[in-house]
């Protein structure tokens, strides 16, 4: 099991394969999105930050794309705006479409082994290294299909 079964405070039809496109009528927007593994095996979740959609709940970090950016680009700003650290090894893993009620999101998801710096949580996040099952909750949808993954090594 993958999950505490008091963590799943999800919708699991939010959830849905990959596809190379989104919806015709709604936007994609691209985000990197970093599993941050210990050599121990734990990994990083964060909470989303107040104002932002689902605010509270856990996630893995990371963020949207900008114009011309690649994923280890996104992923690299993004993990040193949000957790202060200097990203040292990336590896693109696999790719998830999520359709929540507010926007159509197809997140890159890369495993990160190596960084330098202390994670300063700079948007007043809380962070919890976790192995499985998880026992933060409520959990983001987009992060279930990884807790899958991770499960299945």
């Amino acid at each position: 099991m993958f999950l505490n079964s008091s963590t799943l405070v999800v919708d699991p039809d939010v959830v849905r394969e990959s596809s190379p496109a989104g919806s015709p009528s709604r936007p994609c927007t691209d985000v990197a999105v970093g599993i941050l593994v210990q050599p121990d095996g734990q990994f990083l979740l964060t909470t989303r930050p107040s104002g932002k959609s689902y605010a509270g709940h856990w996630e893995f970090p990371g963020g949207k794309f900008e114009a011309g950016e690649t994923v280890e680009e996104a992923l690299t700003r993004e993990l040193h705006e949000e957790l202060g650290i200097h990203v040292q090894h990336i590896e693109r893993w696999r790719e998830q479409m999520v359709d929540y009620p507010h926007a159509l999101v197809r997140l890159h998801f890369c495993k990160v082994t190596r960084w330098q710096g202390e994670l300063l949580m700079r948007e007043g996040q809380q962070f919890a290294w976790q192995r499985l099952p998880v026992v933060v909750t409520p959990v983001l949808a987009g992060t279930v299909p990884v807790l899958q993954w991770l499960s299945e090594k």
